[in-house]
């Protein structure tokens, strides 16, 4: 699903539940913990540690398909991932569900993913993450396709450009600092294309600055995803 979503360049491994029933029950397909991630959540409860280690084995898995040698990933800054060297990427769970995206530094800038429930947000949470702009833009997408639920699509959209702002500039970015419009693909209501205003100065990639983000999005097997990719700033 995260795959579809992404250029090329970009690998992308996943895990349903569903696809590994034993997974749901709390065993994993994927390899243990190095001890140092296993550290940092020794006390957390189960459902948490099951998700900490199947992103994880996620990522593994995408290292390998890029020839690198699979290592621990440890929460750096604000929590971001610490890639190995020479790599970027974003990791993304909820329930039943995870994903990691990786792709060689030299060909993306930087990248975002973001997994969710397809269901509404919360009445009271909305308010806080969308724009007076945003709002009209959903209220007009879900009279023309109200199966989608567009308010979970803004706030997966707006995780997906967090997630792609914060490796290039070390800094948080607040809900109301990014105007996103959503497309739907030609003939299509459950996939398309995103962008993002950055309504604050934009990170410089490779001399340029960057004054927006695009993306895609998907509404699959329940889940709404979404993808931001940053690229290199070459002619």
């Amino acid at each position: 699903m995260i795959e579809e979503l992404l250029p090329e360049s970009v690998v992308a491994v996943e895990a349903h539940a569903d696809d590994h029933p034993a997974g749901a029950h709390g065993a994993t397909p994927y390899p243990e913990l190095y001890p140092e991630e296993a550290a940092l959540i020794a006390r957390a409860v189960h459902k948490r540690r099951r998700e900490f280690t199947v992103v994880r084995g996620c990522a593994r898995r995408a290292m390998e398909k890029l020839g690198v040698p699979p290592q621990a990933v440890l929460p750096g800054e604000r929590g971001a991932p610490q890639w190995p060297a020479g790599l970027i990427g974003s990791m993304t769970h909820c329930d039943g569900y995870a994903a990691a995206a990786l792709a060689r530094a030299a060909d993306l800038a930087s990248l975002g993913i973001d997994a969710e429930p397809h269901a509404p947000l919360p009445d009271d949470v909305l308010p806080s993450v969308a724009l007076p702009g945003e709002t009209r833009r959903l209220r007009d997408l879900a009279g023309e396709h109200p199966r989608v639920h567009w308010d979970r699509l803004l706030f997966s959209a707006k995780e997906s450009v967090y997630k792609a702002w914060f490796p290039l500039t070390g800094k948080w970015l607040d809900f109301a600092e990014a105007d996103i419009e959503v497309f739907t693909d030609p003939g299509h209501t459950t996939s398309g294309g995103l962008r993002a205003v950055l309504l604050v100065p934009g990170p410089v990639v490779d001399g340029r600055r960057v004054d927006r983000f695009d993306g895609r999005w998907t509404v699959s097997r329940g889940l709404v995803a979404t993808s931001v990719t940053v690229p290199r700033g070459r002619d």
